[in-house]
């Protein structure tokens, strides 16, 4: 849906098409997709919480997880898909196809909640399952219908769409700031990021948590932005972000770091080995600063690595993980409703290796004849 960060007193210009190699102005960047997709495999895994892969993902070696990656390249994307639009197509048909997404994850958010609800309660009327798989609020009654339906109830687990929307609707006031210079959203962004994570308790309202949206839009704008802004850099510098083998050294250095400083030791009945006994804040609400940083470094390696390229592009499972990642929506939704079929299996079935094998090998599965798929008709049309 991808160079330095930063050139000095630089306005945001579309560089003319004639300067850019054919491979730059007519080639999608699987790499991105192949992120994506990669982030959209670790969502499935990790949200069932019976799912001994999850053990494996991202989270539990660093700071950040899947959803920082969604949200960045969130941000990346959409300045691909609608912030050159504003000069190409003009502003009202940009800001159309703007809304035309935010309708679409509208859908996919009803789709979700509808679709947890009448399972659950499905399953309920043959066997007794454990109640934590809905909020209370949303076992009974109807009146939770009209909160979800203005994102004033967000249950567990289905979230991260309403925050989408909530980004994508400040996505032109970020452009427009972009274009007096890049430096003014940055800035504004990054002290309303600080204002949240001095002070948490301001957030948007959620009838489902007294602490509010578990996302907090207020603090995961500033990933976002950063994500607008990375992007608009990159393309206009006209070329992939550069590779310093120094810059790469030291991330790496911070990635070991912070596999040892997150690692679970106690859930795998290790000593604890973290370099600092300490715990360092790494709270996923309001994003604190480590997993800021966790993430733009993963980012930074994943696309100035040259085995990423060749594998995103030339390798059968680059391609398979790509294709996900082109489909993000249609995979992230019937990926959150295998989620909760897979946990009501494994509370009536228990948890053996198995069903275990069964679940991931069977979804993962589904996923990927799911996006290609979608690829097919896709080139059809």
């Amino acid at each position: 849906m991808t160079n330095s960060f930063i050139q000095h007193h630089t306005i945001v210009q579309f560089p003319d098409k004639r300067e850019l190699t054919p491979s730059q102005t007519h080639r999608r960047d699987h790499r991105i997709d192949a992120l994506r997709g990669i982030a959209l495999l670790m969502m499935f895994i990790d949200h069932i919480p019976q799912n001994i892969l999850n053990r494996f993902t991202m989270r539990n070696v660093g700071f950040a997880d899947a959803a920082e990656i969604f949200v960045l390249l969130a941000g990346y994307t959409s300045w691909l898909a609608y912030g050159r639009g504003f000069k190409k197509y003009g502003v009202i048909p940009t800001l159309q196809r703007i809304g035309r997404r935010c309708v679409q994850l509208y859908i996919g958010q009803i789709i979700m909640v509808m679709g947890y609800v009448v399972m659950v309660r499905t399953w309920r009327c043959f066997v007794d399952v454990p109640p934590d798989y809905l909020e209370p609020e949303l076992t009974h009654g109807t009146e939770w219908v009209w909160r979800v339906l203005v994102f004033n109830a967000l249950p567990s687990n289905l979230n991260i769409l309403p925050l989408y929307i909530v980004l994508l609707g400040i996505m032109p006031c970020v452009y427009f700031l972009m274009q007096m210079h890049y430096l003014i959203p940055l800035v504004l962004s990054g002290g309303v990021w600080a204002l949240i994570n001095m002070n948490p308790v301001i957030n948007f309202p959620n009838w489902l948590d007294p602490r509010g949206w578990y996302f907090n839009p207020l603090a995961w704008q500033f990933l976002f932005v950063l994500g607008l802004i990375l992007s608009a850099k990159r393309e206009q510098r006209g070329a992939d972000f550069p590779h310093a083998f120094w810059l790469s050294g030291c991330c790496w250095v911070f990635l070991i770091f912070s596999a040892f400083q997150a690692f679970p030791w106690h859930l795998w009945g290790l000593p604890d080995l973290r370099p600092i006994a300490v715990e360092i804040p790494a709270v996923k609400t309001w994003l604190s600063p480590s997993r800021v940083l966790d993430i733009l470094i993963v980012f930074y390696l994943f696309q100035t690595s040259a085995w990423v390229r060749q594998w995103a592009t030339q390798t059968w499972s680059g391609q398979c993980i790509a294709c996900m990642g082109r489909h993000s929506l249609e995979i992230f939704v019937v990926s959150m409703l295998l989620d909760l079929l897979a946990r009501l299996l494994f509370s009536t079935f228990g948890e053996e290796w198995c069903l275990q094998i069964a679940v991931n090998g069977v979804g993962i599965l589904c996923l990927i004849l799911l996006a290609s798929t979608l690829d097919r008709s896709r080139k059809l049309r």
